[in-house]
């Protein structure tokens, strides 16, 4: 089996549909996946704690029992943060295999690589680890992702063996100083070892955006969705093997089945035109907050922090703060609210935009709660 599927996109498990009761919606899941594998769609990307743990349990109904094992590429990635004297990688390798019912994995990674990590996974051993794992086939290939700076992903390819990283690629980031897409990509690209993307769509803000925004896109190609733009411009870089989109409903399947069945790069126009639309999204200012919800796991006070934060954005963007009052408000009944932040960093210290998370939670206090 190759390294590199013969088509781009890729099913990232993340943002799966889920039931009243928050588990994830099963039934509505198969037909995604069945959709994908029928159009030649073969990779399929999940982790240890997607969906609160479940995403590699729901790998296993959707797609491991009901689909031959050849017929697909399969990827998650080992939770380094777990790793203690008393749990061992091979233990959340074995119990990864077990949940998955998968046999072997095609790709296997380090999670959300970071200088806030990266102490650990050295120190456990995890690179060298890995390289067993793909000596004794129980993988096929061995990476990482990665949230940091070029400088830091130089340093790692230039000192460990891998067959592919995975990056935070979209057209808003290309130039973002956080998140510095870019530099991450070219670093890779001289090493030579190919890119799995993720968040093309950054966390559904580029398929949502603003009216102002979105006009520039629409103008030039109505018929056109506006995640169409952001998948393509991430399968257009050369060096990109796979785009990982984290797909909630039949409708974007089939938008993205659509865009990318016969792919087609961006042409110089069309770049143009995106240079555009990021040009009006950077003037807006809006929080570049992804909904990945690391955040929200441990949070000690059970605050929403994507969902305040979208109550911001959304502040930002129409500058009428009394439309999303309600909607903060039934938020902070469902957790906890803004004002409860402690400051205890946690949030910050797992954010792959590397956001301020106490700061805004001050702002959205200061904004929506009645002030004292």
């Amino acid at each position: 089996m190759n390294l590199k599927p013969e088509k781009k996109l890729g099913f990232g498990l993340m943002r799966l549909p889920v039931l009243e009761d928050k588990s994830i919606d099963l039934e509505a899941v198969c037909p995604m996946v069945d959709a994908l594998l029928e159009a030649g769609f073969t990779y399929f990307d999940t982790a240890y704690p997607y969906h609160g743990g479940a995403s590699e349990s729901a790998v296993r109904k959707v797609l491991v029992e009901r689909h031959p094992r050849e017929s697909y590429t399969l990827a998650t990635k080992l939770p380094g943060w777990l790793l203690s004297e008393t749990v061992s990688a091979q233990q959340l390798f074995d119990e990864q295999l077990e949940k998955t019912g998968a046999g072997y994995f095609d790709h296997y990674l380090l999670h959300s690589v970071n200088r806030g990590n990266i102490e650990k996974y050295d120190s456990f051993d995890c690179w060298n680890w890995g390289l067993g794992l793909k000596a004794a086939g129980k993988i096929r290939w061995f990476g990482f992702s990665f949230h940091d700076t070029p400088e830091m992903l130089d340093e790692l390819l230039s000192k460990h063996e891998v067959d592919f990283v995975q990056l935070q690629i979209n057209y808003l980031d290309w130039e973002n100083e956080a998140v510095q897409s870019r530099g991450c990509y070219e670093v890779a690209t001289k090493h030579g070892v190919p890119v799995v993307v993720m968040e093309p769509v950054k966390g559904g803000t580029l398929a949502t955006m603003p009216e102002a925004a979105a006009e520039i896109l629409k103008s030039h190609a109505p018929d056109a969705s506006l995640a169409s733009w952001a998948i393509r411009y991430a399968a257009s870089l050369p060096n990109v093997m796979t785009v990982l989109s984290g797909m909630s409903n039949q409708e974007q399947i089939e938008d993205n089945v659509a865009t990318m069945k016969d792919f087609v790069p961006l042409n110089e126009a069309e770049y143009a035109v995106l240079q555009q639309a990021t040009d009006k999204l950077v003037e807006l200012k809006m929080i570049p907050c992804t909904a990945c919800r690391y955040c929200v796991d441990d949070c000690p006070m059970s605050i929403q922090i994507p969902d305040i934060i979208r109550c911001l954005n959304h502040t930002k963007v129409y500058g009428r703060s009394g439309d999303m009052k309600k909607k903060y408000a039934q938020l902070a009944e469902a957790g906890s609210p803004a004002s409860a932040c402690i400051g205890c960093g946690q949030c910050e210290g797992v954010c792959p935009q590397h956001l301020e998370v106490p700061k805004i939670m001050e702002e959205a206090a200061a904004l929506y709660e009645e002030q004292k």
